[in-house]
């Protein structure tokens, strides 16, 4: 039996999902090879808190010191057939640099003939009147390497001496969990559904075995990798256990990723990155393919402010 897809586009004919490519993938340069400057207050960041991959540039804004540097609008957590909308409402605005009434203006300002799906993060020159990006991975590396000038603590989510390691291990997560949950949701055949959901929590299981011994994914440095992870993991026991049917088990069923998730989360300036308002209606009101009735779950209980023990993992010893 094959149910109604999501996304009609992005579904091949054995009922996988299949997501489309980022469509613009122009580069910020601080050496003038490229037409787009990383000059201060030239960008502006369009966003859904809701979404992971948005909600992962938000979090390397903020990391890397852009908040002064790069402005950011958050879009209606609502989503319909239009697209993602400008509104006033609690959390989220009016776009205030072009006065857009739909992401998807920006879109089509950018290219005319674009038709495929307006997608978040979006990163718009406000020089040029275009988007420059909108792959999340593209965006997250422009604002840790592009903007050397920043005046910053030394951090630095793309090391260089963790390169390989790192490229393998994002691709894996990204793979088998940040998209992984989607093929399991966006599935319109049990077959692949089940396929989608048991390869979900093998890399689950795996980065709980990871997290035995080590504080982070690569040691006690926080990386790139680790926030891809967590953007999936803060939103697995609101949504993706429950809407998408990923319900093996429970994040916090696993006590290393527990104990990862609320030590990522407390610190300093991610909670405000977090808004489960917007994660569970956008989820549970958007995809009226999965939820017909829009009905918004009221848990789970969370609280992801509460003690942890990941730091005695700084100083060698196991949990």
């Amino acid at each position: 039996m094959t149910t109604k897809p999501q996304f009609a586009s992005e579904q091949s004919d054995t009922g996988e999902f299949v997501r489309q490519e980022d469509a613009f993938r122009e580069w910020l340069s601080n050496d003038g090879s490229t037409p787009y400057s990383a000059t201060a207050g030239r960008y502006h960041l369009y966003v859904s808190l809701a979404c992971p991959w948005a909600s992962r540039t938000v979090i390397a804004r903020h990391l890397c010191g852009l908040d002064q540097a790069i402005g950011l609008t958050v879009v209606d957590p609502i989503r319909d057939e239009r697209g993602w909308a400008f509104r006033d409402g609690p959390g989220y605005s009016t776009d205030p640099i072009n006065g857009f009434k739909f992401l998807k203006e920006a879109y089509i300002a950018t290219d005319r003939d674009f038709e495929g799906r307006a997608t978040v993060p979006v990163l718009w020159d406000k020089e040029r009147g275009r988007i420059v990006n909108n792959s999340e991975d593209d965006i997250c590396r422009m604002f840790n390497d592009a903007f050397s000038g920043r005046e910053v603590s030394a951090v630095d989510l793309f090391p260089a001496d963790l390169a390989e390691e790192q490229d393998k291990l994002s691709k894996h997560i990204y793979e088998k969990i940040n998209n992984g949950v989607y093929r399991a949701g966006f599935a319109t055949r049990q077959a692949r559904y089940e396929r989608a959901c048991r390869e979900v929590f093998v890399a689950l299981d795996e980065m709980e075995a990871r997290l035995v011994k080590s504080r982070y994914l690569l040691g006690d440095r926080i990386v790139e990798s680790d926030w891809r992870l967590f953007c999936t993991l803060v939103r697995f026991d609101a949504v993706y256990h429950l809407h998408f049917k990923c319900n093996l088990r429970r994040i916090v069923d696993y006590p290393n990723l527990q104990g990862y998730l609320m030590d990522l989360y407390q610190q300093p300036g991610i909670a405000a990155s977090v808004n489960f308002d917007h994660i569970k209606r956008h989820y549970y009101m958007t995809h009226d393919a999965i939820n017909p009735t829009r009905i918004v779950p009221i848990g789970p209980l969370l609280d992801l402010s509460q003690p942890h023990d990941r730091g005695k993992l700084s100083a060698g010893s196991s949990l």
